[in-house]
């Protein structure tokens, strides 16, 4: 169990993050270095700080807080919602969340902050620009579709503009893929080469899990990665009356979650292990969207189980440690 004097529960948001510590004691500070380095100065010493990970939001102050040898924990939103919950607590206020995280933090055993490489910071600006290119792009791709559709004389007056900035769009999107590629073969050589040496898995999916894992030491297991890319199975069933189709969670990141799923269609052809299970499951009567989930989750896996052995793939492998994915 954590062995701490004071404890410090943080709800933080893009202007300001509220601190309550064990005694009940609330405050509140500006989310910038000026309010963090106030922060600091009232911390006493043996202290935990808990905050949950919101975004970008809570990045600056955990580091800031880490970069002074305070004990930082970062908490998944969705552990801290569960202990809410737990705890029977109808309170919503950025006040009532700061006191429930700092009473999480006092009862769990705690995983300390560590601020991951520059280089994956760098990374994710560089995703996050691609995201966002990517939103405009086919924003206006719809335009030309509808466009299409409509008879005018001016038509192909109107939709030449339009063609002419998503070629503008595709040459940057391009060139920042290029300059992600060239971060992540430069930091992770040989876990590049091995992700893409899985089939199925592509070199946007390889870079996508290399940056959101750390290298693949963000995370402690597939399991892990699985629910936080929201590929978790969610069972609605409650006694003999409620019987709900089960689901994925979709609490997660987007972005890998959609790129798994497109990759699962390639691997049912050419990953023998993936192939194998899509078929099992159909065959026992389950609809081919669900086996194809199987599948993605099962490519998360071998991902994982060939990231930590680093042993390239092969169709024919069978892991001895079950533990490893």
């Amino acid at each position: 169990m954590n062995k701490f004097k004071h404890y410090y529960g943080i709800d933080i948001s893009k202007d300001v993050f509220d601190v309550v510590n064990q005694d009940g004691k609330h405050s509140q500070y500006e989310n910038n270095c000026k309010g963090y380095k106030q922060f600091v100065s009232s911390i006493e010493e043996e202290a935990c700080v808990v905050m949950e990970a919101t975004g970008v939001y809570h990045v600056q102050l955990a580091d800031f807080l880490h970069g002074k040898s305070i004990f930082v924990s970062v908490v998944n939103p969705l552990v801290i919602k569960r202990f809410i919950q737990m705890n029977l607590r109808r309170i919503k206020t950025d006040k009532a969340d700061a006191q429930m995280i700092c009473k999480y933090a006092m009862s769990q055993e705690l995983r300390e902050y560590k601020p991951c490489p520059e280089f994956i910071k760098e990374s994710r600006i560089i995703v996050e620009n691609i995201d966002l290119l990517i939103k405009s792009r086919t924003m206006l791709k719809n335009r030309v579709h509808a466009l299409k559709h409509k008879s005018s004389k001016n038509r192909s007056i109107i939709i030449k503009p339009i063609l002419d900035s998503i070629k503008s769009l595709n040459k940057q999107i391009s060139k920042l893929e290029m300059e992600l590629e060239n971060l992540v073969k430069n930091n992770f050589p040989e876990l590049y080469s091995l992700l893409k040496g899985i089939p199925g898995i592509g070199k946007a999916t390889a870079l996508f899990f290399i940056v959101l894992t750390e290298g693949f030491e963000k995370f402690e297991s597939a399991k892990q990665f699985t629910s936080y890319v929201g590929l978790s199975p969610s069972e609605k069933s409650s006694g003999s009356s409620v019987r709900g189709s089960s689901a994925i969670s979709k609490q997660g990141n987007p972005k890998i979650r959609n790129l798994l799923f497109m990759c699962s269609f390639n691997a049912c052809k050419s990953n023998k292990a993936c192939r194998e299970l899509f078929a099992r499951i159909v065959a026992k009567g389950k609809s081919k969207k669900l086996a194809l989930i199987a599948v993605a989750n099962k490519l998360i896996k071998q991902a994982f189980a060939i990231a930590k052995t680093r042993i390239p793939y092969d169709p024919n492998f069978r892991s001895m440690k079950p533990s490893i994915i």
